[in-house]
């Protein structure tokens, strides 16, 4: 009987979990998905329970009250629209390789075996004029792209890698950051809803009993809720205040952490980079999750070298490139032993072939740069 394949999101080697046939994506920790949910629920329950349909009844004349019922709903479906979007996506996690490369900048894979050599653990590449040092993954077998860097919770590579957030279960990354942002801001907006409603309701109630120790004692959830949507708002609102931060220079949290906030390279100006968080497409995820495996894939990836017409940034000059992102991912194993005549020789070889050209690098929100690249012993 012949052996049914399986597909990639079976066969997944990371740890990320799968729902509706590999459709959607989640992180090990999705689980988190619950408190997260449930810390929004409860209180807007509450809230539409003891506030909202009072105030229906206090204001009906002027359907205010409907009004305030009807945005409290609306306004927490698209909150959580906006949290499975961003936990449910893949974050913008690259291929890894099946196998080491093989044939790359003269590579003999069996003098390699013979010597023990390793591959750069860096390269250098130019980004808009900028040296950025770009890192071999020994996971994924490829060198990391600009921006990318590998979540030891998830066990991926991530493009534009952001953080991995255990209140949504996922990485944030390329693909996600926007939903992201949305979501927290969005969570703020609905705090500052709760607390004005409240604090409104509880001034009415004040209003007809004379004191607001009355008010409170008349409707404890209200101010209940106006002191949990306080304490909410100092995190979702702080979170929210240090993104705007973060995409007005074109940073990532784990930039802002690691170069403490020195970031050139990618800086394009405050309203430009606003417009390419908003305005740009996001694309599409480069795994079919859904495809079947590749069983008979057995030699290692190839070089492979193709020219691409880009733009560069803000000019219109359109210019040739090689993508070499694909050479980088395939370089694995390079000789490093100077002493010995095997390596001599594939030196020698290596000597004969072309440097590495230019190429297309795809970081941040859909911008386009080029860079060439040199390995960094």
């Amino acid at each position: 009987m012949a052996k049914q394949p399986k597909l990639v999101y079976q066969s997944w080697k990371a740890n990320n979990k799968f729902l509706l046939g590999g459709r959607l994506i989640f992180g090990p920790d999705a689980k988190s998905l619950i408190i997260t949910f449930t810390l929004i629920l409860v209180p807007v329950v509450l809230f539409c329970v003891f506030v909202a349909r009072n105030l229906v009844l206090e204001l009906q004349r002027e359907s205010a009250g409907y009004a305030i019922l009807v945005i409290t709903i609306v306004f927490t479906i698209y909150v959580f629209i906006l949290l499975l979007s961003t936990s449910a996506k893949d974050p913008g996690i690259v291929p890894r390789n099946s196998h080491p490369p093989e044939e790359v900048l003269g590579y003999d894979s069996s003098a390699s075996v013979e010597t023990g050599s390793r591959p750069p653990r860096f390269k250098e590449v130019l980004v808009n004029g900028l040296p950025v040092r770009v890192k071999y993954c020994e996971t994924c077998m490829l060198y990391r792209p600009p921006r990318c860097s590998h979540c030891s919770v998830c066990d991926n590579c991530v493009e534009r890698f952001d953080h991995h957030c255990p209140w949504v279960g996922q990485c944030i990354g390329k693909r996600n950051y926007r939903c992201f942002f949305l979501f927290v801001s969005s969570t703020a907006l609905l705090c500052v809803f709760v607390f004005s409603i409240s604090a409104l309701y509880l001034k009415l109630l004040m209003d007809d009993s004379g004191t607001l120790w009355k008010a409170i004692k008349e409707s404890p959830a209200s101010a209940a809720l106006m002191a949990y949507c306080f304490i909410a708002l100092w995190f979702v609102g702080g979170l929210t205040g240090f993104h705007l931060y973060l995409i007005g220079t074109n940073q990532t949290t784990y930039e802002n952490f690691r170069y403490k906030g020195d970031n050139r390279v990618y800086n394009r100006g405050c309203i430009k980079n606003f417009l390419q968080l908003f305005c740009s497409r996001i694309e599409p995820s480069k795994i079919n999750f859904r495809s079947y495996v590749q069983e008979g894939a057995s030699k290692p990836p190839k070089s492979n070298i193709q020219e691409t017409d880009i733009n560069i940034s803000d000019g219109d000059t359109r210019i040739k490139v090689e993508d070499d992102l694909d050479i980088g991912d395939d370089i694995m194993k390079i000789s490093q032993r100077r002493n010995s005549e095997e390596i001599g020789d594939v030196r020698g070889r290596g000597s004969d072939r072309s440097p590495i050209g230019r190429s297309e690098v795809d970081f941040g929100f859909g911008l386009e740069s080029q860079f060439s690249s040199r390995p960094s012993y």
